[in-house]
């Protein structure tokens, strides 16, 4: 962090200029907080709907066709005189109510909420908070990243694209906006001129790319048609890098690239990593469109004021999808989870036509682990998709050792002496000097002509888990020492630690499990011959070959759950009481991605300096889908982003490759021994099909007026593809209203009950023509009194192959009334 020393009057410059005065954090003191002041007055946003509501009613009128209402475009063009206007309320209410105090004002935001973020202290904050044009008052806080072949798996080029004109048109005019660590535009993930077909210019967006040293002129193109970054309230704080984070949109974090190519990266990019080819990479949608809002960094993350200027920046620009793979650190305070600042910006998007995915956050595998809350955010968690990568070691007993490394095997299975590093070690080397020496980061200790030609066993100890140790340099110790091949054991004190492969220059494994990593070092042990006078070793005569983990495995098990996924019941609130929405809404691929990397991306030290990296998290599910609803977008360009939500959801797959029920890992210790069949509160309603969601038949459409209910209105009364009850007093009456968005169709209702409930659907059958729709009713009774979530469907079956899945929920069931 650059600080200089200024006056006080240069601090609202210098501050934003990306240094920070030693003076400003002086003069406002340690009791000084960024807060996110939200006004009663609604934002520009609101204003434009309201007259677009108003033309598309006079159209309707004027024309006999059916209604057909588009996202408004070139919004930004319109506003500049209003966006002026509310930063001067903003300005002028700041200085009625701190009249000669200090603050600094980090941001206006005017589109989707109409507020601002403010430097102040405590007691101004609850001056604030006490006028009468404010709404609400909420100290910012952080935020973090939730951190191929899965086109094939998902069935994209057979089914999916080729409806639309194959991969070349997929998602066409589609413009996806990332709220990420930013981008290396760099990469041939992201350049315009890999064919002869070029990418059309998205007249709808208005979005602009910012030039800086690491982020030159030229850096966009008619892929990646924007690139912001928003770092004030970092700065504020005084914990901003410049030279570590990048004041510019530029990735050094690795993570954004990977998510913007995992939904919109070009198709048929050669994967090379550490010399091995692992195939052709595709985005989702790889003719859509990337803007990037660079919010998190590496060194410290995010914080939500950044957070909501980028949200508010990307959808005055025109986006038409908002893909975040981010999470609080905690809860939001409040007395709700959905009314935080990011979510209720992310609401107005939503009303403004955008579809937003956000990631479900990697807390799992406990209940109530959910980090993305409210029921219009598409919350997506994290399965395995069918590919693999196994490596394994047969030693000279002819016990063969399960690991991981995308390494190449020995020769020809041809089996080599083993040595282990602390038995190699330079005469005058000793261990009480460098504690550390068997893990194998300085070729200097060892002695090269005892290792030349053999394995080298190196110990993997809780160092590489903190990056203080790493593959890469171990692998560079053993190309100096000229050794055949590395094999790392885990050192006992690494408990449960999950291994993602890890790329090698040279046949190699980990052996991941400490019990695995006691038989090969018994078998070493046993195998040394000792000199009984000079005590020393006389003889290696342990052997072993190395299979390799460059070849791609395909299990028929796929999809599970993956135990880091989080899980729901969603939380209401901080004291973590129930709510009546179902999340995660769907599971996608998120475990072992292939994706793009940042030329300089440090996240993962063992990809540095690749162009692609395999990581695992929701961070890499929500962005599947992103692409996916990129997809349904260009098809059905007027669908609102409750009824993109809906297709995703009802179309869910409930079975694996085998046909038996989804498994969810229960355990971070090995989840794979420990799995039971998949509930709504692990997978949604299910793993996304994305050539069923292409064609749903049937929609649920949430674009309701919340004035027409009652002061009662819950989340089981929204129009959602599912029920979830968090307490069922006796009984509950619960409407649903579907939409044919396809031709005429004959349905049939069924459904499976909740434990502990008895259910009634009317109607029980029904036929609907295109542009119809038709009223469910829901009758739930309880049946017996209990705390225990209970689980259910109800399926609405076409005459024309259409399936509808509605998943139930229920948690609470009393038999008597109970204010509990």
């Amino acid at each position: 962090m650059d600080i200089v020393h200024c006056a006080p009057l240069l601090c609202v410059v210098v501050c934003i200029g990306m240094f920070l005065c030693a003076s400003c954090v002086d003069e406002f003191g340690d009791s000084t907080a960024v807060y996110i002041v939200t006004l009663k007055e609604p934002p520009s946003s609101t204003n434009y709907y309201a007259q677009l509501r108003q033309n598309t009613t006079s159209s309707r009128l004027a024309t006999s066709g059916g209604l057909s209402i588009h996202k408004p475009r070139n919004i930004s063009r319109k506003h500049g005189r209003y966006r002026s206007y509310i930063a001067r309320v903003h300005d002028s209410l700041l200085k009625r109510v701190l009249k000669g105090e200090k603050y600094l004002k980090l941001y206006s935001y005017h589109f989707l909420i109409n507020g601002f973020a403010v430097f102040v202290t405590e007691e101004q904050a609850t001056k604030l908070s006490k006028r009468r044009e404010v709404e609400n008052v909420v100290m910012d806080f952080s935020v973090r990243t939730a951190t191929t072949h899965t086109p094939q798996f998902l069935g994209l080029p057979q089914r999916a694209w080729s409806q639309d004109g194959g991969y070349e048109s997929a998602g066409a005019g589609i413009v996806i906006g990332f709220v990420d660590t930013g981008i290396d535009p760099t990469h041939p993930s992201f350049a315009d001129d890999l064919t002869d077909n070029p990418f059309p210019i998205p007249a709808h967006f208005s979005g602009i790319c910012e030039v800086t040293p690491d982020f030159p002129s030229g850096s966009c193109n008619r892929k990646l048609v924007g690139a912001r970054h928003f770092a004030a309230s970092a700065i504020t704080r005084g914990i901003f890098n410049a030279s570590q984070d990048y004041a510019s949109p530029f990735d050094v974090d690795g993570h954004g690239t990977h998510t913007a190519s995992i939904a919109a990266g070009n198709h048929g990019i050669p994967v090379v990593v550490a010399g091995h080819h692992f195939g052709n990479a595709s985005g989702m949608a790889p003719r859509s469109h990337i803007a990037v809002y660079k919010a998190l960094y590496k060194s410290f993350g995010g914080f939500a004021a950044d957070v909501v200027a980028a949200v508010d920046q990307a959808a005055e620009d025109g986006v038409d999808i908002l893909s975040l793979s981010i999470t609080p650190n905690r809860r939001p305070p409040g007395i709700a989870t959905f009314f935080n600042p990011i979510d209720m910006a992310l609401l107005s998007a939503v009303k403004a036509g955008i579809f937003v995915v956000q990631a479900a956050g990697n807390t799992g595998p406990a209940p109530k682990s959910m980090s993305s809350f409210s029921p219009w955010i598409f919350t997506v968690g994290a399965a395995s998709h069918d590919r693999t990568y196994a490596n394994s070691i047969t030693l000279g007993n002819n016990v063969t050792i399960p690991g991981v490394g995308l390494a190449t095997g020995t020769y020809n299975g041809t089996k080599y002496k083993l040595i282990a590093a602390m038995h190699a070690l330079k005469n005058g080397t000793h261990v009480s000097e460098d504690m550390y020496v068997s893990e194998c980061q300085d070729s200097s200790n060892f002695d090269r002509d005892l290792i030349k030609g053999k394995l080298l066993i190196c110990s993997y100890s809780i160092r590489f888990v903190l990056g203080l140790s790493t593959v890469k340099q171990a692998s560079q110790t053993v190309k100096n020492l000229s050794a055949a091949g590395v094999i790392f054991y885990m050192d006992s004190f690494v408990l449960s630690f999950r291994l993602n492969p890890t790329p090698m220059r040279m046949p190699g494994i980990i052996i991941s499990s400490p019990e695995d990593s006691k038989i090969l070092l018994r078998y070493y042990n046993s195998s040394l011959e000792v000199n009984g006078l000079t005590k020393r070793i006389s003889k290696f005569g342990a052997v072993g070959s190395i299979s390799g983990g460059l070849k791609a495995n395909y299990s028929s098990t796929a999809p599970q759950i993956m135990y880091f996924s989080a899980r729901g019941p969603d939380p209401e609130d901080s004291s973590v009481d129930d709510s009546d929405i179902m999340k995660p809404n769907l599971v996608a691929p998120g475990n072992f991605i292939w994706a793009a990397w940042s030329s300089v991306a440090t996240d993962s030290v063992e990809f540095l300096g690749e162009n692609f990296a395999m990581m695992s998290g929701t961070s890499m599910a929500a962005p599947h889908i992103a692409g996916l609803a990129s997809l349904i977008k260009q098809k059905y360009p007027t669908l609102s982003p409750s009824a993109i939500a809906s297709a995703l959801s009802t179309t869910a797959s409930l079975y694996d490759k085998t046909g038996g029920p989804i498994m969810a890992q229960r355990a971070y210790a090995n989840p794979e021994q420990n799995r039971s069949p998949a509930t709504p509160f692990d997978m949604g309603s299910g793993f996304v099909n994305a050539t069923a969601a292409l064609d749903p038949g049937l929609i649920f459409d949430s674009t309701q007026n919340c004035g027409l209910y009652n002061s009662s209105i819950n989340g089981a009364d929204l129009n959602l593809p599912s029920v979830t009850i968090a307490k069922l007093n006796q009984s509950r009456v619960v409407q649903r209203t579907v939409t044919n968005i396809a031709g005429p169709e004959f349905y049939r209702v069924g459904w499976t009950a909740p434990y502990g409930i008895s259910l009634k659907v009317s109607p029980t059958r029904f036929s609907i023509d295109s542009g119809k729709k038709q009223e469910l009713t829901i009758f739930f009774n309880a049946t017996m009194n209990s705390s225990t979530a209970s689980f259910g469907r109800i399926g609405l079956f076409g005459s024309a192959g259409h399936t509808i899945n509605i998943p139930l929920s229920v948690i609470w069931k009393f038999t008597y009334y109970t204010t509990k």
